[in-house]
Parts: structure tokens; sequence; C-alpha cells
């Protein structure tokens, strides 16, 4: 074990060019370990904060080889990497993460396949390989459902919410294309995360429950810690969270995602292995980051155990909040901001240019000072 922990001086690479990646590449640099960072961009903000920067296509063997060994090991920071490319990577260095549930998650039929063998509650679904498919599932299915390409591909236009049966027609163009599920809706009253770290030694710590407030186009808007639920709820969460962890092959910070319905049904939303926007609100809420505690993990450093230090809400800034932000800027004693720099040909990839984090004697304080201000519409 002592051959592949990393002390002061080791070097870690990481890719990715999400704020994820910046925050952990400072995190790297505060425990003295070096940081070589690969981007498709020249302008990505995280190779700014490398001390290797190298550019290359993710397809170009040669430049992912020389960045591979440069370093003791490497680290994804998005679910949203080609599972190739890290496959490839690991022929040349460590990858603790591996590949094997970054393939399961980005295969929604695969990963539905598991939770099942889990006997975890998921919304119902049918595989759709034409459009005549659809019009079948539908008595099972109901309206409204959403049709999903099985291979994740992270691109929002091939998923179609279906709200009445004159929609279906719609999809006949994306059917085509490949083969689909088609989910229902689950009508949930809250979403809740649950952000957990895992070690080589299958050693599991648990954040704070995070409750969550997301857009219509499911990325999230707020983060609210600790989530405030009953404690039979809890209780079922970290049992189900437990025996997932354990099933998985995986090391470092990864995220359970559950829908709660209104009659207090647990549903199993999505499981992500890699850094969670979400968990940026351990920032200075919680005694270790998720930044710190994934290093940890990789570096088989022991790991902290998480304890809140101060309730707070994390809500994210768009370029539309800016001017209402100003005000906030020089009135708000208690709002951290953390401002993303992203470049403009970045931008496409997100609306987000920062976020803040709000500091109270409890989240509903925080919350509706937010609530207050007007600044989320």
């Amino acid at each position: 074990m002592e051959n592949n922990v990393l002390f002061p001086g080791s070097t870690i690479g990481i890719i990715g060019d999400s704020p994820s990646g910046v925050m952990l590449a400072q995190a790297a640099q505060h425990l003295g370990l070096k940081v070589v960072s690969y981007s498709r961009h020249e302008s990505s903000p995280v190779l700014a904060h490398a001390d290797v920067a190298l550019v290359g296509r993710l397809n170009d063997k040669e430049k992912l080889a020389d960045f591979a060994q440069r370093c003791d090991l490497v680290t994804y920071e998005s679910d949203e990497i080609d599972v190739q490319v890290i496959r490839y990577l690991s022929h040349f260095t460590r990858v603790p993460q591996n590949t094997e549930l970054l393939e399961l998650t980005q295969d929604r039929l695969l990963e539905r396949a598991f939770f099942e063998q889990m006997n975890v509650n998921i919304a119902p679904y049918a595989t759709i390989i034409n459009l005549d498919d659809i019009y079948q599932a539908m008595p099972s299915i109901g309206y409204p459902c959403v049709l999903k390409p099985i291979q994740k591909d992270f691109n929002p236009k091939r998923i179609k919410v279906i709200r009445k049966q004159t929609d279906i027609a719609d999809c006949a163009e994306l059917v085509e294309k490949g083969t689909y599920i088609l989910e229902s809706h689950v009508d949930f009253e809250r979403e809740v995360s649950l952000i957990m770290t895992k070690t080589q030694d299958q050693k599991v710590t648990s954040f704070p429950l995070v409750e969550c407030r997301v857009k219509e186009d499911q990325t999230l808007a707020l983060a609210s810690m600790p989530a405030q639920l009953d404690t039979d709820t809890v209780q079922e969460i970290e049992r189900l969270a437990q025996e997932i962890a354990q099933k998985i092959s995986y090391v470092g910070c990864f995220e359970l995602s559950f829908y709660l319905t209104k009659n207090g049904t647990l549903y199993f939303n999505r499981l992500t292995p890699a850094l969670s926007n979400a968990g940026y609100i351990f920032n200075k809420t919680v005694n270790v980051t998720m930044f710190e505690q994934h290093l940890r993990a990789l570096a088989q450093i022991p790991l902290v155990q998480p304890e809140i230090v101060h309730p707070g809400v994390l809500f994210f800034i768009t370029k539309e909040m800016e001017n209402a932000l100003r005000t906030q800027w020089v009135l708000k004693d208690n709002w951290f901001y953390d401002m993303y720099r992203i470049p403009e040909i970045m931008q496409h990839k997100t609306s987000n240019i920062g976020h803040v984090l709000v500091l109270a004697e409890s989240a509903q304080v925080a919350q509706q000072q937010i609530e207050t201000t007007g600044i989320l519409k």
C-alpha cells in the first residue's frame, strides 16, 4: 500500500474543464501535490492552476500517453468523460476511479438493471427501438414521460418530454438515431443528494445530506444543507447508499440522488461517479471539502469524518443575475462568492458564471434571505 500513497511532491493528473477541476487542482496544491492538467481548450481555467498544462484532443493517443506518464495517478472530475479515454490512460498510470462505474452510469439500461438488482425504487421505463414501441409502452408508462437515449451523450437536444399523444410523432427523428428508453415522470416533492467517498480498502464516509433544486434543463440551481428530513427517511437513504457503495468498484467521491414523493416514497434518481456540483456547498459548511476528501481517497490518506460546522445554502449565478448581485455585493457580509472565469469558447457548456454560498444560523434562514432579495426568479 505504501508504494501507492501520494506524499507532497507526488504528481496528480486532472482531465476535465469544469470549475470542479479548478477547485480540485487548488486542493491538490494545498496538499503539496504537483498538478498536471489535460484539456482540449488552451484557455481552460484548469490549465491556469496546473504546474504543467497540456492541450490536446481526447483522441490524440500520443498526447494522452505523455500526459499519463507524467503522473503518479490520474483523476477525471466529470462523468461526461469518454470511457475509452480513461481506459487508455490506465495503460500508462493508475486511475483509481477506474471505468467500471463510469461505463455503467453512461448506459441507461445497464444503470437501471443494476438498481433493479439492488431492489431500489426507480421510475418505470421501457426500451424503445422504433416509434411503435412508444405507443405500445404508453399504457404502462403514462403521461408525462421522458424519452432518453440509452447512451448518455449529455446532449439535451436528444431528450424529449412527451406530455400528450400528439407529441409522440415528434419523436420519429430521434428514435431513428438509436435505441432509447421511455421513462415515467416521478411526481416528486423534494430532491436529495448524498455525496460519499470510498477508499481503495472499501472504507466509506458520507457528507451531510443536501437538498437540491434543479432547473428545467436538470442542472442544479440551488443546494441547501443540512437537508430537513424525518429520521426514517434519512435512515432509509443511508441504508440504501451503504448497500450501493459496497457493490460498486470505485475510489473517490461520488453522488447518489433521490426523489422524495409527497407520500414519503423514495425513488432513486441517478448515480454520478465523479465530483458533484452539489458538493460545492461543503467548502465552508463542513470540516472537509469534497475536493480534499476525493484526493485523500485517491492518495490513500486517511479520510476525514465529515461534520457540519455551519448551515448554508448555495445558489448558482447566471449572467442575468449580475446586476442584482451587485446590490448584494455591497450589503451582505455572510455571502461568499466563487466566480468561474469561464472563457468565451467554453461558455456554451454552462450558463453558470459562479456561485454564492450563504451562511446563516440555519438553512431556512439562509434561504429566506436569498428569496427576500428576489435574485432567484
